[in-house]
């Protein structure tokens, strides 16, 4: 019986730790991300630790084309995917008037529409086959909105929304769709999105690995949303909606500020 997992941004972080764990279970992977030397390191690493088969699909998913080069990549591999985690995305910091538009367009592009056709193709192929399982990883951020990072905060609001509508449309036919949504997370996004030095990130976060086996195993419970640390949940669920909306942004705003 097949059990292949698609994890995107599989070279580095939660993306990497996704890989490990599902091999670890004896599932075999599909790993893209834009640097395949990373790639196959990880693939080496996971097929002689486990056994398992571990291809390598190098693509830029924030391309314009990348999303439906990596599909038909994987049609060529000849391969069904079981599971589909959508791992890639990144954010960045500052006023949105003042950041460089294509660097924001190039975020909505990888953390919105490459996942989006992502879920579209493969969570098709899993509702006709009526199994498969798909992981989205969102963040605490889609919670809220983000002063200073306005367009990754509201990316991760659309990876939420979507992610629970698609659950409920296709939970009928056997497929489920889960939202991983963290904290700050000990990775290279706090370089990228330049938050080194904020309160966002003085408490240091969780470990990559700690994440992506709360959220795996989220995933294979069926879970519809999973923070995983229960104090935020509680904080971003039940506390945020009840604050003022000012207050919020103001709050928001000071965590990110440097």
């Amino acid at each position: 019986m097949s059990n292949t997992a698609l994890i995107t941004g599989a070279s580095s972080g939660i993306g990497t730790e996704f890989a490990r764990y599902h091999a670890s279970k004896g599932g075999d992977v599909v790993l893209t991300a834009r640097s395949e030397g990373k790639l196959k390191a990880l693939s080496a690493e996971l097929e002689d630790a486990h056994g398992i088969k571990a291809h390598v699909v190098a693509v830029d998913l924030g391309s314009h084309q990348g999303a439906a080069e990596l599909i038909a990549r994987v049609a060529e591999l000849g391969v069904p995917i079981d599971i589909l985690i959508n791992n890639a995305g990144f954010g960045g910091r500052g006023r949105h008037i003042d950041r460089s538009i294509d660097e924001e367009m190039a975020m909505i592009d990888l953390n919105v529409k490459a996942l989006v056709k992502l879920s579209h193709h493969f969570g098709r192929d899993m509702a006709r086959r009526a199994q498969g399982r798909i992981l989205n990883v969102g963040s605490t951020a889609g919670f809220m909105p983000g002063p200073l990072q306005a367009v990754y905060f509201a990316t991760k609001a659309f990876v939420q929304s979507f992610s629970q509508a698609l659950d409920h449309e296709m939970r009928p036919q056997g497929v489920t769709v889960t939202v991983l949504a963290p904290g700050y997370v000990k990775t290279g996004f706090a370089d990228r999105a330049d938050l080194h030095g904020t309160k966002l990130v003085a408490d240091g976060g969780k470990t990559p690995a700690f994440v992506a086996k709360y959220g795996y195993d989220a995933m294979f419970r069926g879970a519809l949303v999973a923070v995983n640390e229960q104090p935020l949940g509680f904080v971003v669920n039940w506390l945020i909606p009840l604050l003022p909306r000012r207050l919020v942004l103001k709050l928001i705003e000071r965590m990110q500020y440097k």
